[in-house]
């Protein structure tokens, strides 16, 4: 496993050790003894989820305000740009965001913390979307920002207009929404 740091040392992109030959490949999506070896970080994830999307749909931003959820965020099938943005209120890179290019390919992961709202762009024709999360999904603290929020200013690289949840189409602006103190 090789931990990548980005823009935002928080926010970490893990590679891991793949093994292929003319049969196909094989490599552990998650270790937990490697995991924390190579990050530092003890987490318990209690909750994996799987999204399937169509290329173009646009997910994000989303959190929690309250019962926050750290998400380890890989593609199983096709191709993804995946964004973290950091509300901490307090944090030096608060309203930053970074970006990362996941594929099914490449096998990377990405980890985003609590106190970032995540989202993703659809890339390829689908995209299969798997992570696990630290804490449990709370609808009521789930939270949106407006994925074009100019004042966070993520660069998609949009091909036509994006695809959009009708919750994803009424997210906030980021300077009105809650974030974490």
């Amino acid at each position: 496993m090789n931990i990548i740091p980005t823009e935002i040392p928080d926010v970490l992109i893990i590679e891991p050790q793949v093994y292929g030959d003319d049969r196909g490949f094989f490599f552990e999506s998650y270790n937990q003894k490697k995991f924390q070896e190579k990050t530092g970080l003890d987490l318990k994830f209690v909750q994996d989820n799987h999204s399937r999307s169509v290329k173009n749909v646009l997910r994000g931003l989303h959190y929690q305000i309250k019962e926050a959820q750290g998400k380890l965020v890989r593609v199983a099938v096709g191709h993804i740009f995946d964004v973290a943005v950091d509300i901490r209120k307090n944090s030096p890179t608060f309203g930053k965001w970074v970006g990362c290019e996941l594929t099914a390919e490449n096998k990377r992961q990405l980890w985003v913390p609590e106190g970032f709202a995540h989202g993703f762009l659809v890339r390829s024709e689908i995209a299969e979307v798997l992570y696990k999360t630290t804490n449990y999904y709370a609808p009521d603290y789930e939270r949106s920002i407006i994925w074009n929020d100019p004042e966070i200013g993520i660069s998609w690289s949009l091909e036509s207009e994006p695809i959009l949840s009708a919750k994803d189409q009424k997210g906030k602006l980021f300077k009105m929404a809650e974030v974490v103190a």
